[in-house]
């Protein structure tokens, strides 16, 4: 289930991402499916295992063509261990709303991303996810849980405080927002009949994606789609002092030396 479009982020092979808290890997094994050389990193010992794992199934599997690579490393996403301007493209997917600290986040996102890079940020919609937090206390208020709801503006004039240039934005998953409405409604943590009901319709969604329910979704993302994506572009260098970074090594290629 992805959440960033690869278009819109113009990922292309050969590139460097990093991919932040990367969770269990989904936009990173996209990410190498495409060609890129994907650098994963999540705090979580569980997360960075079973992502190295299913990176390296799919390697196996040769579903990753040739001249895409990948690393698997935990890290703080508040000093994340790279060289300045050294990836093409990040992907900070849902993990900003968990960071108390999300000026340094955003400024360490900036850091590391070459001059024209761009990254693509998701975090939960303002009007779904305030439903979600009115329902139910165990929904966020744990470790480690939401501690923000960003509203877009917000999220864009913070972005454009750490040195970015947002850009285009969509949203998605609005199948996903009743889901998460109806477990708040119930108890996060009760496995009643209605909430299995609705998790077999995500589950057939999301392996067989029938047209009724790729295109209930496409029309309602704009009125409660889950999730809101904004992607947004660190200025280039002026031509004349675009070299100077010239010889920075790439996040793969540090990771790759620590080894």
């Amino acid at each position: 289930m992805l959440t960033v479009d690869y278009d819109l982020l113009d990922l292309r092979p050969g590139m460097t991402v990093l991919d932040l808290g990367c969770g269990e890997g989904r936009h990173a094994f996209e990410a190498y499916r495409r060609g890129a050389s994907v650098v994963a990193v999540d705090w979580g010992v569980l997360e960075v295992g079973t992502t190295k794992s299913w990176l390296g199934a799919i390697e196996e599997a040769g579903e990753a063509p040739p001249g895409a690579r990948y690393e698997v490393v935990r890290g703080d996403l508040l000093a994340l261990p790279f060289p300045d301007a050294s990836v093409d493209r990040v992907i900070a997917s849902e993990v900003l709303e968990h960071i108390p600290d999300d000026t340094t986040a955003m400024a360490e996102i900036v850091r590391v991303l070459r001059p024209g890079g761009r990254v693509a940020v998701t975090v939960p919609r303002y009007g779904p996810e305030r439903i979600c937090w009115a329902l139910s206390d165990e929904y966020h208020a744990n470790e480690g849980g939401h501690i923000r709801i960003y509203r877009a503006d917000v999220l864009r004039t913070r972005l454009a405080a750490a040195g970015l240039v947002p850009g285009g934005s969509h949203h998605a998953h609005a199948l996903h927002a009743p889901f998460w409405w109806l477990k708040c409604a119930v108890g996060v943590d009760r496995d009643t009949a209605p909430v299995r009901a609705y998790h077999r319709l995500l589950v057939w969604d999301l392996t067989k994606r029938p047209w009724l329910t790729r295109t209930a979704d496409r029309l309602l993302n704009p009125l409660f789609g889950k999730s809101l994506v904004v992607y947004a572009d660190k200025p280039d260098l002026p031509r004349a002092s675009a070299g100077s970074a010239g010889g920075t090594p790439s996040a793969w290629e540090q990771t790759a030396a620590a080894r």
